[in-house]
């Protein structure tokens, strides 16, 4: 039997054959009841109220429910990864999260990410990580303050990103003295930083908080790599997780061609 967890769409990177504030209502015309974003302003920490007010009269208005939401984290599409950690933008991430949880008082959100940011050369490693777990513990107790959880996850790539593998993240998750922050699992980031996924699950899928999935290689939409995602969600529903599982992918069509396994999916459950 397969799983049966509910997938939700990332409207950072579907539906951007439209705008930013037109991607609730595509998705949810797409059948998406729940939906997640990167921080919607990347070069901005703090909006004005008047931006922060459109996004969230634009979800409200597509009847979906935002289930993730990225706290600031730079230009992910450029060289940043993440401003947490690094000492010269740490005011940047501190400044945005009475914005970000804001939001989620309003919309309902239940899980933030924080990315961790990558190495710098004005900083020891040590210098950064004890910054990240000072960021991470206030970040953690204003959302505990709506019931949310501060989500950690591993990135590829060439950027100098220091949370590669599941044992990474936890290792930062468990140095933050707060119950609400968790593991987000991408499981595309874990194959393609070469992480042993069957053993990862094995040893951490009870600490699972949130799951992002593309297909590996390429980060195309599920079946145009070689993941055997099916049975990665089957083990993580096992492990007790009972969440969302986000598509974090880059379409290698058109969003909505780039869904039909999903259709065909639904239809074989129904």
């Amino acid at each position: 039997m397969g799983h049966l967890l509910p997938y939700a769409a990332n409207c950072s990177l579907l539906f951007t054959e439209v705008e930013l504030l037109e991607r609730p209502a595509a998705a949810r015309a797409a059948g998406f009841e729940a939906i997640e974003f990167w921080w919607p302003w990347p070069d901005q920490p703090t909006p004005p109220d008047a931006d922060v007010d459109r996004f969230i009269a634009a979800v409200r208005d597509a009847g979906v429910r935002v289930i993730g939401l990225n706290f600031f984290a730079g230009n992910l599409a450029g060289p940043d990864c993440g401003v947490l950690s690094i000492p010269a933008r740490s005011a940047e991430f501190r400044d945005n999260i009475e914005v970000t949880v804001g939001i989620g008082k309003a919309l309902g959100v239940r899980g933030f990410n924080a990315l961790y940011g990558n190495r710098v050369s004005e900083a020891t490693p040590q210098q950064q990580d004890d910054l990240a777990a000072e960021n991470l513990a206030v970040a953690a107790k204003a959302a505990a303050a709506i019931d949310a959880t501060v989500l950690i996850e591993p990135v590829s790539g060439p950027k100098p990103y220091p949370l590669r593998t599941a044992r990474d993240v936890i290792a930062v998750v468990d140095r933050v003295d707060a119950p609400n922050v968790g593991f987000l699992c991408d499981l595309f980031h874990l194959a393609n930083n070469g992480d042993d996924i069957d053993a990862a699950l094995a040893a951490y899928g009870n600490r699972i908080a949130h799951v992002q999935i593309a297909d590996h290689p390429g980060r195309g939409e599920p079946g145009t790599g070689n993941l055997d995602l099916h049975r990665y969600l089957s083990m993580i529903q096992t492990s007790g997780y009972s969440g969302y599982v986000s598509l974090e992918y880059i379409p290698t069509t058109t969003t909505i061609d780039s869904l039909r396994w999903w259709r065909q999916q639904k239809l074989m459950d129904s």
